[in-house]
């Protein structure tokens, strides 16, 4: 006899169990909680990239609004400004040049006068770049980059809060704890738990099965809906209606028999009680037209 359906319960992250709400033959209702694992990491890795998330969105929005009004009023300002100045300076140096030619100043005063004027026309023409760069706002391409780093902070935002919402271990299914494997205090990895063991053992045994082989020569008398009657051995006075849920695709060539799976529903109030994953059981077949014929 078996669990129609049986699920090994692991981790989906790592970490030190401390809360444990498993006790074995215990029933549970999907979504109940069976164990928390330690979430100081979870929980500081999902603030930190919240906030790498907040920083790249306001990075984003910086950029599609482009300069302030008062940003750019005051970058012309200082281009008239320094405008002003180079014309005071263009001045001078065409007086000093000209008075370089009949010596009425030395050569150090004609040189810094035209480092002076040089330079800051350069400024110029530097404060006038940046102001059309202001006006005309940031190229396409950084708005793109700045949009690629927010959709991946929204990645890293939701894988965080995956693992820190799994550190909460839920009952997959409803149905019976059959098994518990693991205690308060427990490192858990979910590399290591995959395939091989498990928290605990849920299964729901209202829905169980009988698995039994019916040799070759009887199999045609068997057919899936067909009704049956089940008994435990431990307990054979009690009768649960049963049917034929499938016949398996393959045979069993050494005992020359083909698997046969026979479904029995059992009552809320009985589950666990007197079927058990693992009992033997007596099942009788009653004959009946098939459906087919």
């Amino acid at each position: 006899m078996i669990a129609k359906h049986q699920v090994l319960v692991s981790p989906q992250v790592s970490g030190r169990i401390i809360s444990l709400n498993i006790e074995e033959g215990r029933r549970v209702i999907k979504g109940d909680i069976l164990a928390e694992v330690e979430r100081t990491e979870y929980q500081a890795d999902t603030e930190q990239t919240r906030g790498i998330l907040m920083r790249n969105k306001a990075e984003l929005a910086e950029l599609e609004t482009g300069a302030r009004p008062q940003e750019i009023a005051g970058a012309i300002a200082d281009l008239q400004e320094q405008e002003e100045v180079v014309s005071q300076l263009e001045s001078q140096f065409i007086r000093l040049k000209e008075a370089l030619k009949t010596n009425s100043i030395s050569m150090t005063e004609y040189e810094q006068s035209q480092s002076s004027f040089f330079s800051t026309r350069k400024r110029v023409e530097k404060l006038r770049q940046s102001l059309n760069m202001m006006q005309e706002g940031p190229r396409k391409e950084r708005i793109d980059m700045a949009k690629a780093a927010v959709i991946q902070a929204e990645a890293n935002l939701a894988k965080s809060v995956w693992r820190l919402e799994n550190c909460t271990l839920r009952a997959p299914i409803s149905g019976t704890i059959l098994k518990k494997n693991a205690e308060e205090g427990n490192l858990v990895n979910p590399v290591a738990f995959s395939g091989s063991t498990s928290v605990c053992d849920i299964a729901d045994l209202s829905d169980l099965e009988i698995d039994l082989n019916i040799q070759e020569r009887d199999v045609s008398k068997v057919y899936v809906n067909q009704p049956c009657e089940v008994r435990s051995e431990a307990y054979p006075k009690r009768v649960y209606k049963g049917t034929v849920s499938r016949l398996m695709p393959i045979a069993d060539r050494a005992k020359g028999a083909v698997p046969v799976r026979v479904a029995v529903r059992v009552p809320d109030d009985e589950q666990g009680v007197y079927l058990k994953p693992e009992m033997s059981a007596i099942v009788v077949f009653f004959s009946s037209p098939s459906p087919s014929q």
